[in-house]
């Protein structure tokens, strides 16, 4: 995206010079003429994409006559989702590309194509647009955010104006760098144990030539540790995908709290492994809940692993205890705490804290993201107190009955 536009918009000449941009002809603001066949193989595109980090879309081309379009998310989200690279790698890149992309004219002009765009489905909005000309042969691409900055400048005849448009521009920018660092980090999440597995594997495959069954041993322990973490990581990005996405529903049951609190203890108690640290549960014996069993287990789950996590000794403690209005379930651990200016940081997608006690720590850090989510779903919300050094304690807070339309 070509935000450079936006360092410009404080000279006035050229606002009052773009103030008749809405009206410019498309052609004129094509960014890039990329194109591959649709049959050519994903792997191939990959490799441009990784290749050449300034491109974020390709058209897919048939006889000069655009039949595709393939964006970097969209591609790196295929190859992420359900081991798509080992799926999608050697299929034609028609496989994984939009096949129904928004195509307009050379003679369009900017509020026309902006138009066409924010007509589309939410999830496509700013999606590339590809331009064609007066016989549909293909001429390049045209970045949706360029002309919606395109726009803004149009807009800005005042100095109120002017500010809004220059936020604008900012939002668009944070936007596109924390998706280009969510990438970013996805890969390295997903590449780390993928390299890992195969190394081991082809180490494994050389000790059993050479009969050497203690060596294959002493690596299967690993191969399983490196193959759950790959495992985490792809389900923790499926389930962010599927609640940014909506598609997740509420399935409210009644249960007794502290049945699921021992459930949840025993996986802690699994988890700290040898570690001086005793898990307890705080819970009355007939104290009901009535929301969705699976989300909050799993909410609770993430809790009580990042307490095993971070607790080197002392102990975690589970409780769950009925006010007026709400029901309050909490997992207190002593472990090594979290300075009061990080505590916004923790749900951030990837947002581990990078200091002395927590940084040996591996994890994508999109554990307390999902928790969130998924607690808001039921009609609730985390709160987190903590202290450096003392541990922390993430309370949820449900309403008594679920939500009438969660």
């Amino acid at each position: 995206m070509k935000l450079a536009l936006a360092s410009r918009l404080s000279e006035p000449a050229e606002i009052a010079e773009s103030a008749a941009r809405e009206d410019q002809c498309v052609a004129t603001l094509i960014s890039s003429d990329a194109s591959v066949g649709p049959h050519e193989r994903v792997q191939e595109v990959a490799d441009r994409f990784f290749h050449e980090p300034q491109l974020e879309a390709v058209a897919l081309v048939r006889e000069d006559r655009p039949v595709g379009l393939l964006t970097r998310a969209r591609l790196l989200l295929k190859l992420a989702r359900n081991f798509g690279r080992e799926l999608y790698a050697r299929k034609p890149i028609a496989l994984v590309a939009d096949l129904a992309p928004l195509v307009v004219g050379a003679d369009a002009t900017v509020a026309e194509v902006i138009s066409l765009a924010l007509a589309r489905d939410p999830a496509s909005v700013y999606d590339e647009v590809l331009v064609v000309d007066a016989k549909g042969s293909y001429l390049g691409i045209l970045p949706v955010r360029d002309l919606v900055l395109q726009q803004s400048v149009a807009y800005a005849r005042s100095a109120a104006e002017h500010e809004a448009a220059m936020q604008r521009t900012r939002d668009l920018e944070k936007v596109e760098r924390l998706r280009g660092q969510f990438l970013a980090h996805a890969t390295h999440e997903l590449r780390s144990p993928v390299n890992a597995i195969a190394a081991l594997a082809e180490i494994l495959g050389k000790a059993c030539e050479r009969s050497d069954w203690a060596g294959v041993k002493s690596r299967l322990a690993l191969l399983v540790q490196c193959t759950a973490g790959l495992r985490t990581t792809v389900n923790n990005l499926l389930d962010l995908s599927r609640l940014e996405a909506g598609r997740t529903e509420i399935s409210p049951t009644t249960f007794v709290a502290s049945e699921l609190l021992e459930g949840v203890a025993t996986t802690a108690r699994l988890l700290l492994g040898k570690k001086p640290v005793r898990v307890r549960v705080e819970a009355p014996g007939d104290l009901s809940l009535e929301t969705d069993l699976q989300k909050l287990r799993q909410v609770l789950v993430n809790l009580a692993s990042n307490a095993a996590k971070f607790t080197e000794e002392g102990e975690i403690v589970l409780s769950a205890e009925r006010t007026a209005s709400q029901m309050r379930i909490a997992v207190r651990d002593t472990g090594c705490g979290v300075a009061k200016e990080d505590l916004d940081r923790l749900f951030v997608p990837f947002g581990q804290l990078e200091d002395a006690l927590t940084k040996a720590h591996e994890g994508s850090g999109l554990g307390l993201v999902i928790s969130r989510t998924l607690v808001s779903l039921l009609g609730g919300r985390i709160e987190v107190a903590s202290e450096v050094g003392r541990g922390s304690t993430f309370a949820v807070h449900l309403p008594n009955a679920p939500s009438p339309e969660p």
